[in-house]
């Protein structure tokens, strides 16, 4: 992992929240929440929570009773979280998936949405999932899957190549599009303490855009794959930027832009 993989801060959160999550988070944010809702749990953990876009979800879904807990390791991204606001009270708190702040069995749910790719230790966050849970508890995420399926983040990577042959940026393809792999998650789990066998699906959805340029500023400098650029010096963050929007409107053409997207959702039991 890089230094500037978990580096999310500065503009990157509000650039984040105004243009990744309608690109692309927003979609499985509803998904998200919907499978839990289906859960009705009385106390719900979310990691990884980033600028809250599945807590607003989990807001609507969920009856007043039920305890909302949201925790991000980057305080920048919970205070952009909280700037946003829930329709109801919501426990914010800063805490890392590894070595979470909470009781043995304190919540019926735990969710995450696209953080466990960025788990340095996947096995050991999920036996921390796992601990949190009440008997029966129900661990519910969801991960990209291969880049090659999400056609936005795909071109994007592609673009920047030629600017930097020599050690062009990897991000999008090394960590939130490196852990898709069935198997390896339900090993992952196995390691963790599940013993059932999870619930894997595939959900695909399309990505809207206004114009390339916007997905462009989006995924260069609305992520860490901004620091990775950044760290090469020039051709600079503008020149990159530029770069992926034209790959983009070549590929997807000019105006209003869609692409494909598709992650895997796994439910697992406790």
């Amino acid at each position: 992992m890089a230094a500037t993989d978990l580096v999310f801060a500065g503009s990157i959160p509000e650039l984040y929240e105004q243009h990744m999550v309608p690109l692309i988070f927003e979609p499985y944010a509803q998904d998200l929440a919907s499978r839990i809702a289906a859960l009705a749990p009385a106390a719900l953990l979310e990691i990884a929570a980033g600028t809250g876009v599945v807590t607003r979800r989990l807001a609507q879904a969920l009856p007043a009773s039920s305890r909302i807990v949201a925790t991000d390791l980057n305080p920048a991204m919970l205070q952009e979280a909280q700037r946003r606001g829930t329709r109801r009270p919501v426990e914010w708190q800063v805490a890392d998936a590894m070595q979470l702040p909470f009781a043995d069995a304190s919540f019926d749910a735990v969710a995450c949405q696209f953080g466990a790719m960025f788990f340095p230790d996947k096995a050991h966050a999920f036996a921390e999932a796992r601990r949190v849970l009440r008997p029966g508890g129900v661990l519910v995420f969801n991960v990209w899957d291969a880049i090659a399926d999400n056609e936005f983040a795909a071109t994007v990577t592609d673009a920047l190549v030629p600017l930097y042959p020599q050690d062009p940026p990897r991000f999008m393809a090394r960590l939130p599009h490196g852990y898709h792999n069935a198997e390896a998650i339900a090993r992952d789990l196995v390691q963790g303490g599940f013993r059932e066998a999870p619930q894997i699906v595939t959900v695909t959805a399309r990505s809207p855009a206004a114009s390339a340029r916007i997905v462009a500023l989006a995924y260069c400098q609305g992520t860490p794959l901004r620091g990775e650029i950044e760290a090469r010096g020039s051709p600079g963050l503008a020149e990159a930027t530029q770069a992926a929007a034209e790959a983009l409107a070549s590929r997807f053409g000019s105006g209003a832009i869609d692409g494909r997207i598709q992650a895997k959702v796994v439910t697992v039991r406790r």
